[in-house]
């Protein structure tokens, strides 16, 4: 029973050793940081969306990529279309909050906001991300 009991709390240990650890050494805890991709229509749609997310303090930081081609299925037909492409950097604990928002005010039906854990970077980077987006 006591190995059965340790087999299943060993994540939530093993999680709170590493945020023991990170705040005693100051070191960062891979994955709890992201890099959301966003798609736009286009420039003005971009910088709206991506001032939006920062009103709402869901990011540190947005960068808008200029216009890049795309090809991808829509309705069962081959769709072609250039688009703006923002990188959106926020806590892990964000994403799905920054996500709903996102959705609830992008003109596409379908938005692509794709996700990606941070598990390495320069370490003050990282750090000023997490000072600049509230915790939960």
């Amino acid at each position: 029973q006591v190995l059965t009991l340790l087999v299943l709390l060993y994540p939530l240990l093993q999680g709170l050793a590493l945020r023991l650890h990170s705040a005693v050494t100051g070191s960062y805890i891979p994955g709890t940081l992201s890099i959301a991709l966003v798609n736009c229509l286009n420039e003005q749609i971009a910088r709206d969306i991506a001032r939006a997310i920062m009103d709402k303090k869901l990011a540190a930081y947005v960068n808008i990529l200029p216009k890049s081609s795309a090809l991808y299925f829509w309705k069962g037909e081959l769709e072609e279309s250039t688009e703006i492409l923002l990188l959106v950097k926020t806590r892990t604990s964000k994403i799905r909050e920054l996500s709903n928002y996102v959705r609830s005010i992008h003109p596409f039906e379908i938005p692509e906001i794709i996700s990606l854990p941070i598990d390495q970077g320069n370490p003050l980077y990282l750090r000023w991300i997490e000072e600049n987006v509230p915790r939960d």
